[in-house]
């Protein structure tokens, strides 16, 4: 009875956020003015406001005049200061949380300020949009007369000055507002656990008798947790465990490599919801049904900004506020955000799908992507290449990374991916074509570079052990949280880190 009480309030406290949601999808221009105006006197009388005249900034042109895009390396000197406590430097007061982004081999991790400003108006206020959505498009729901299953990082305190550093999910959950936590599981004492291993133990044991509905995580790591409970339980599918189980609301990285996994694990059709949360604040999140593009969140705390990709290296790069953007376009997409993070590059690329609304798909990363021969190969590229591959010849891939494979001796140079498959392909010479066709029907420079071989050769597949993808995250103190395997770099250091675990190699070359 308490469930179905509990689930009727939060239905109706989150179906009176659809307003708001139409209202910035109604006035997306209006909107976006009013919050830079609105951030800009907020930091008028921090350190970097006086530096650059916050309060004489009348107009977004002022505004783009005077404050220079930065990346993490420009304001890293400035967040140590804050982590050791100052305050009023970026944003007004004291920041107590940062955020460690995922990286993957770097020895200096970037420590993104989480303030209680973007807690409460970007992340948690998205958060509630995004259920909104959910009812919304689906308005006989009964996901919040169960349970929401959450995987989280962890946090650590910097003794020495009483801040905060962790995995965002862990901070989220941390400071999580009742209405949500009263719907999630496991309690915080075992989702905020340091050990991955044996976080996950306890959450198989926590979760497998409550009246699960939805998942919320990145979406590699919860089939890494809905493996190890049905291997616990001697299950076949998670139906037989939560037969009421409904949505899945997934981020962090594509879901398409995974998504046969999922459709054959969970035993019964779901529904999966897209959201685009990172480090530095939550920017979008799928509001149609099977819609692989996501809706831009207008009012949530940030102000945005796009650069050209094409212009991302140019001393002065073109950029443009949201009313000048075109659809079909990569972008790098810079943020200025209630946590203090001014025209910052964020290191996304997107493009728009539409104009109105607002809405986007993420294309790849400014540094994880391939162009050691022209070839210009992002994610999105690789993601669909895969996926037809793998629907063809019935393959599953549970884990990839593609570098290049340079020129020598007069012969092409190749990409190389690197490949975990948990069900391997019936034909893998097949795979091979397939996707290098499909990465030449979607990337005209790839094709262009493929041209008789001469510049940039077939794919070249390395299908690895079982396992070689976890125990290369194990080793470098990177499992849970929103770790992710990097999935495209332009040099090969990420390639020969990961075939350096590999000890008692299954390789399988073509």
């Amino acid at each position: 009875m308490i469930n179905y009480l509990s689930g009727y309030f939060t239905s109706s406290f989150l179906k009176k956020r659809i307003k708001k949601i139409e209202s910035f999808i109604n006035n997306p221009i209006d909107v976006q003015n009013r919050l830079i105006n609105e951030l800009i006197y907020s930091a008028k009388d921090t350190e970097f406001g006086k530096q650059y005249g916050f309060r004489d900034i009348k107009k977004y042109k002022q505004f783009s005049e005077r404050i220079p895009i930065c990346k993490y390396s420009d304001i890293h000197h400035i967040i140590q200061r804050i982590r050791k406590g100052e305050k009023d430097i970026l944003w007004p007061g004291k920041i107590k949380w940062f955020a460690m982004s995922s990286g993957t081999t770097s020895t200096r991790s970037k420590y993104i300020p989480i303030t209680d400003d973007s807690m409460s108006k970007c992340h948690y206020k998205a958060g509630k949009d995004m259920l909104s959505i959910y009812i919304h498009n689906h308005p006989k729901t009964k996901i919040f007369f169960g349970k929401a299953v959450r995987l989280g990082g962890s946090y650590k305190l910097h003794k020495k000055y009483n801040t905060f550093y962790g995995d965002l999910s862990s901070i989220l959950i941390k400071n999580m507002p009742f209405w949500a936590d009263k719907i999630c599981i496991p309690k915080k004492s075992i989702v905020l656990m340091s050990s991955w291993e044996k976080k996950l133990e306890n959450i198989i044991k926590y979760t497998f008798h409550h009246d699960v509905r939805i998942l919320l995580g990145v979406c590699s790591w919860m089939l890494v947790f809905l493996n190890q409970l049905l291997k616990q339980y001697s299950k076949k599918n998670i139906q037989e465990i939560w037969p009421k189980i409904e949505a899945i609301f997934h981020g962090g990285v594509g879901i398409h490599p995974y998504i046969q996994q999922y459709q054959n694990i969970i035993g019964k059709t779901v529904n999966y919801y897209n959201i685009y949360c990172a480090s530095e604040g939550f920017f979008a999140v799928q509001d149609q049904n099977n819609g692989e593009d996501l809706l831009l969140l207008l009012d949530h705390g940030i102000f945005y900004e796009f650069i050209p990709i094409e212009n991302l290296n140019d001393n002065n790069p073109k950029i443009f506020s949201i009313d000048n953007v075109e659809t079909n376009k990569n972008y790098a997409m810079v943020i200025s955000t209630n946590a203090g993070l001014w025209r910052y590059l964020v290191g996304d690329t997107i493009k728009f799908t539409s104009l109105s609304p607002y809405r986007l798909i993420i294309s790849g990363r400014t540094e994880h992507y391939i162009n050691s021969f022209g070839e210009e190969l992002i994610i999105d590229n690789a993601e669909k290449a895969l996926h037809k591959a793998c629907i063809v010849t019935n393959a599953i891939i549970e884990e990839y990374t593609a570098g290049p494979m340079y020129m020598k001796n007069n012969h092409a140079g190749h990409h190389q991916w690197i490949i975990e498959f948990k069900k391997f392909p019936k034909n893998i010479d097949e795979f091979r074509n397939i996707l290098d066709k499909e990465l030449q029907n979607l990337n005209s420079d790839y094709e262009t570079k493929r041209y008789k071989n001469i510049v940039l050769g077939k794919p070249v597949i390395c299908s690895v052990r079982k396992g070689l993808f976890y125990e290369w995250l194990k080793k470098h103190k990177k499992l849970g949280g929103q770790n992710k395997i990097p999935r495209l770099c332009n040099n090969r250091k990420y390639i020969e880190s990961i075939l350096e675990v590999d000890k008692n190699p299954y390789r399988k070359y073509l």
